[in-house]
C-alpha cells in the first residue's frame, strides 16, 4: 500500500459547522489513513483547520504527541482538555513506555507489538487499558507504526 503523505497529522474543528470530504488526489496510488473523532469539551467554538508533518520527530524513535488538549509542544491543539494522541514509528525490537492516563486505547496501524503481558497485536489490532499504569509496548520484528490515545 502507497502513502501519499505519511507522517502527516491535520486537525479539523467542525465547532459551529463546517463542511469537508477526504479524497485521495492520485489515479494511481492507494492511500492509507486513520480518522478519529473526538468530541470537544467546549460546545460553540469556531470551525478550524491544521496541518502538522511530523516526519522528522517519528524518525528519531519513541512516542510523540500527536495532539494534544494539554498544550504538548509541537503537537496540533485539540479542544478536549483531558486527551492526548500519542504516534511512533517503531523500528523492530523497539520498546515504549504507554503514557500513564485512567484510559488508554492503543491502536497498531502498521506493522505488529506485544503489549506487556502477553497481549500480540497485528495491523488493525487495537487495545482498551483502564487504569493499567504505563506498561511497555515492543514492536514486532516488522517493526509498528501506533496510536495511542490517552485521555482522563
Amino acid at each position: 500500500e502507497g502513502e501519499l503523505y505519511p507522517g502527516l497529522a491535520q486537525r479539523m474543528s467542525a465547532g459551529t459547522g463546517i463542511r469537508h470530504a477526504e479524497m485521495n488526489p492520485s489515479p494511481d496510488e492507494p492511500v492509507h489513513f486513520v480518522q478519529m473523532w473526538v468530541p470537544p469539551d467546549t460546545a460553540g467554538i469556531a470551525p478550524g483547520y491544521e496541518q502538522l508533518d511530523l516526519n522528522d520527530a517519528l524518525g528519531r524513535g519513541g512516542l510523540v504527541p500527536i495532539a494534544s488538549g494539554r498544550g504538548h509542544e509541537g503537537a496540533i491543539t485539540i479542544h478536549q482538555r483531558g486527551a492526548v494522541l500519542w504516534g511512533g514509528r517503531l523500528q523492530p525490537g523497539e520498546t515504549v513506555t504507554v503514557p500513564e492516563g485512567p484510559h488508554a486505547h492503543v491502536f497498531v496501524a502498521t506493522g505488529s507489538a506485544t503489549l506487556e503481558g502477553g497481549a500480540a497485536l497485528g495491523a488493525g489490532d487495537a487495545a482498551r487499558l483502564t487504569e493499567a499504569g504505563t506498561p511497555a509496548l515492543t514492536a514486532g520484528d516488522g517493526g509498528t507504526e501506533v496510536l495511542i490515545w490517552v485521555t482522563d
